[in-house]
């Protein structure tokens, strides 16, 4: 049994719409690939003994103890890794439930999809169930040190990777509200929403609060001056930099008892409070120096109280904490070292900030807290005393925290709130130490010791005693307040063919409204009317960019195959999901083998729209249209068939559509028909010619026009947009040579070919193909290419890709021709002449000089930049002008007449 590859999903899938996170096994059974568990010796048995927990998952039967039922009858291994690599993620406190297992079309191969929580332990959970079930089936067991090893390992993942409790509450807030979120690369940044609507924390800073207020704040000294200043009760204290300055800072204070701590200090690090001597001030001051950046050091007076946090956010108190300093309480038998021991034991309690408590370090200043109550670690407590281990309340050094929030006096939480207002904080943490905060601090002695930003939530929503408190509730409020949206408009678009010219279509139709729109595309990705990136972006990453960036008001994302099965959708949802078309094409790769299973590919992006948002599909293509019935959105429909049945129906029931009637373009909805233009006047579709275009536009109007663009904006846009080198590279690029034409089209499939070939073969004059297709596709794939071909040009020239993706140079042209001569065989061909010229630009050049007057030089190339420089080289007219008038023209579908059109847009 062998992985041979582990891809990781993060968002919408091919497996899943609702579930993001899963990790995808391609795994060869190799000698267990026909033998089902029963049929393995001790199998059962040693599963059970290694993990008998799994008698919990129910798998298909429903019930409890099902899975290992079908384990004893006789299930596939895939299967089992599956639940195995599921239950060792459960038995490590990560809540996982979702798995699928599949076979593919290569014998014995199966996808193994888990769902994982964090995504380093759902990959370790995979690789460790395999181990797992082959040391079954070798020994008939899994030793149980490694067993063990591989869940130490996966608890230390999880605590290596998890957000720490503060940020682990706003995000599931966020999640809790639809508010999409992800880590940014740098300083633990999460970012809260799309586009211009995000919002970004850091544990609890915000980006708004204020850099000036969280300098004032982490100066205990200015803070408590300014405090001071304004009345607030606070403790007298001064600074000091040097141990001789530290007696007459005493004396300052009021003398004994003080507190020492760092100036810039942070968690109770470096703080000792209750000092009674100078020998405990001087080890006082040694410590707090050793914590403190600027070396300055704080000395206050000591005030006798408990230790209370207020949490301020957005102007209001929203939680109280007392804080109970680490301690243990005697039995009257057990010494306080075994007290700490048992006290760590508590399952709640771990290292750091992660967990509910923190465990109890025996450390300096624990030694030191037991040495001026007379104790050490081996003295035996009488039963119910309490010995305090520490002297700040803090619980990351061991401490408790209560919940006070409902007992505090309404004039302290005045107070509080006043005392943030001065200190100019959105969220902050007011320290408070008083002997009874239901009582005005005025009346009892009671100061404001701190004011900290980026105040910890931990005591707040998991508290050891009281209730918990929602407190990223306000902060999500203060963020998003009602009915302010986190999201922007995303409109993703997918299909065999015709992505990049709807994409880029849509995004010039959103650009008339004035916004900022952000899109991606085989040829770049783009801000406005700047290219962020070259390339081939059509994936996760650099629809990641665009939602990423603080400037977009719009994301329109090309949502190409391969990204869907690599990593799944980059968005939790989109508003609009256009499927233009599905098409024979990428068969064979990524265990995708049938047209049927492509279009369950393409249906991500539709089903990922949002339910107030909209599915946009063609009603001409049966696997898009059938797509609707898993569709949660409001359903669209273009067609460039007014009278296709699937439109009237939903048009008669009230719902919107698009369609190409009577030459032109038009909106339905219900019983009228709104019209956006003529499709001769409209450039993209070089006078109505080019009929894939008119569909392509047909679908960009009516993603636009169901987001509320308005009609006048969708008709500027069509108006303005051309199929020109410089806007739409690739897709249908007219060039005028004077005495020839030469066309551009990124068609690389057999549709792509056809839809060419709608406008190819209206051309009066002679034609030549240079031809050709990604080496990565099926032998049968090229062949179908050559007999399109032969149907489409008078001449042919075969050339193929430089990067042949693996296929032996020459393979692919051969396979085309053979196409061709099958094709000249069954009668079906036109072209006269056809020769191979591997190399593309020395078959371009070759296509060029050749042209006869009158004709058309068709390319379709591998790099639509080289193509567009050679031809550019010959200088085109960059004049529009009047070309050959089609021997045929094209039937308008509504009325079953012909149209002339005699004039193409030329570049």
């Amino acid at each position: 049994m062998k992985i041979l590859k582990v891809q990781t999903l993060r968002g919408p899938n091919y497996w899943s719409i609702r579930r993001h996170k899963l990790v995808v096994l391609r795994l060869d059974l190799a000698d267990l690939a026909d033998r089902p568990s029963n049929e393995i010796p001790g199998f059962y048995e040693g599963l059970v003994e290694a993990l008998p927990s799994l008698m919990e998952h129910h798998c298909s039967r429903g019930k409890r103890g099902g899975f290992l039922e079908r384990v004893r009858e006789g299930t596939m291994m895939g299967h089992i890794v599956e639940h195995v690599a599921l239950e060792l993620q459960e038995l490590t406190q990560m809540p996982v439930g979702f798995g699928r297992t599949r076979e593919t079309s290569e014998p014995g191969v199966y996808l193994v999809a888990i769902e994982y929580e964090n995504e380093r332990a759902g990959r370790y959970a995979a690789r460790a169930a395999v181990r797992l079930c082959r040391s079954i089936v070798d020994s008939g067991s899994y030793p149980r040190a490694e067993l063990e090893q591989d869940l130490q390992d996966l608890e230390e993942i999880r605590a290596e990777e998890a957000l720490g409790p503060s940020t682990e509450s706003l995000v599931r807030e966020a999640e809790r509200r639809g508010i999409p979120w992800r880590q940014l690369a740098a300083r633990s940044l999460i970012q809260l929403g799309y586009g211009v609507r995000q919002k970004r924390v850091q544990a609890t800073l915000s980006d708004r609060t204020g850099i000036l207020a969280v300098e004032l704040a982490c100066d205990k000294d200015g803070t408590k001056r300014v405090l001071a200043d304004a009345g607030v009760p606070v403790p007298r204290g001064t600074t000091v930099r040097y141990l001789d300055e530290l007696q007459d800072a005493i004396e300052e204070v009021g003398g004994y008892p003080i507190a020492i701590k760092p100036l810039d200090g942070n968690h109770g690090r470096g703080i000792t409070l209750d000092i009674e001597s100078w020998e405990a001030a001087e080890e006082a001051y040694e410590m707090a120096m050793a914590d403190s950046k600027s070396q300055t050091i704080l000395v206050e007076r000591f005030y006798k109280g408990n230790d209370h946090r207020v949490l301020v956010v957005n102007g209001q108190v929203v939680a109280v904490a007392e804080r109970v300093p680490a301690r243990v309480i005697g039995d009257g038998r057990s010494t306080i070292q075994a007290l700490i021991d048992e006290t760590n034991r508590d399952p709640r309690r771990g290292s750091g900030h992660d967990n509910v408590l923190t465990k109890i370090t025996i450390d300096r200043p624990l030694e030191q807290m037991l040495e001026r109550q007379s104790l050490t670690l081996d003295t035996v407590l009488d039963r119910g005393e309490i010995c305090y281990l520490r002297g700040t309340a803090n619980l990351s050094t061991g401490g408790i925290a209560i919940d006070r929030t409902d007992e505090i006096h309404p004039e302290n939480v005045w107070l509080a709130q006043r005392v943030v207002k001065i200190i100019g904080l959105d969220i902050a943490g007011i320290d408070i130490v008083t002997p009874d905060i239901s009582r005005p601090l005025r009346e009892n002695g009671g100061v404001v010791i701190e004011v900290n930003a980026a105040p910890g939530f931990r005591m707040h929503v998991q508290p050891s005693e009281g209730i918990p408190r929602n407190v990223a509730e306000p902060v999500l409020d203060m963020l998003f307040p009602p009915g302010s949206p986190a999201h922007v408009p995303i409109v993703s678009v997918t299909g065999t063919n015709g992505k990049t010219t709807t994409t880029r279509l849509i995004a010039h139709i959103y650009r008339q409204t004035g916004q900022v729109v952000g899109y991606t595309t085989t040829d770049g990705t783009y801000i406005g009317e700047y290219m962020v990136e070259p390339g081939d972006n059509t994936g996760p990453q650099s629809a990641n960019l665009i939602l990423q960036d603080p400037t977009v008001e719009v994301a329109i994302l090309e949502t190409a195959r391969g990204g869907i099965l690599r990593s799944g959708l980059a968005f939790d949802r989109c508003d609009v999901g256009v499927v233009l078309n599905v098409a024979a094409d990428h068969l064979g790769l990524g265990d995708i083998d049938t047209i049927e299973q492509m279009a369950r590919v393409k249906a991500v992006v539709a089903e990922a729209a949002a339910p107030d948002g909209y599915a946009v599909l063609n009603a001409d293509d049966p696997l898009v249209a059938a797509m609707a019935e898993h569709v949660l959105a409001q359903v669209t429909y273009f067609s460039m068939n007014p009278e296709n049945p699937i439109v009237r129906e939903h048009a008669r029931q009230g719902g919107l559509a698009a369609v190409y009637e009577n030459g032109y373009l038009s909106i339905l909805k219900g019983d009228w028909t709104l019209r956006i233009d003529r499709a001769e006047n409209i450039p993209l579709t070089l006078g109505g010619k080019a009929a894939f275009q008119i569909a392509n536009a047909l679908a960009a109007s009516l993603a636009a026009f169901a987001q509320g663009v308005r009609i006048e904006a969708i008709r500027q846009a069509l108006m303005t947009f051309t199929s020109s080198a410089k806007q739409t590279p690739g897709r249908m690029n007219l060039f005028d040579l004077g005495r020839y034409h030469a066309l551009v089209d990124y068609a690389h499939n057999p549709a792509g070919y056809e839809a060419v070939g709608v406008f190819v073969q209206n051309w009066p004059g002679t034609k030549v193909g240079v031809v050709g297709g990604p080496g990565d596709r099926r032998d049968e794939d090229f062949q179908l290419l050559g007999k399109l071909a032969a149907q489409m040009f008078d001449e042919i020239l075969i050339k193929e890709d430089d990067d042949n993706r693996g296929r032996a140079r020459g393979s692919a042209a051969r396979q085309i021709e053979a196409g061709i001569t099958a094709a000249r065989q069954e009668g079906l061909a036109r072209v006269r002449r056809f020769e191979t010229i591997l190399d593309e630009t020395t078959a371009v050049n070759t296509a060029l000089d050749r042209a006869v007057d009158g004709g058309l030089v068709v390319v379709f190339p591998e790099s639509v930049s080289r193509a567009i420089d050679l031809i550019e080289a010959r200088g085109p007219r960059e004049t529009t002008k009047t070309t050959p008038t089609p021997k045929t023209p094209i039937a308008d579908p509504a009325s079953n007449r012909t149209s002339q059109h005699s004039e193409v847009k030329s570049v």
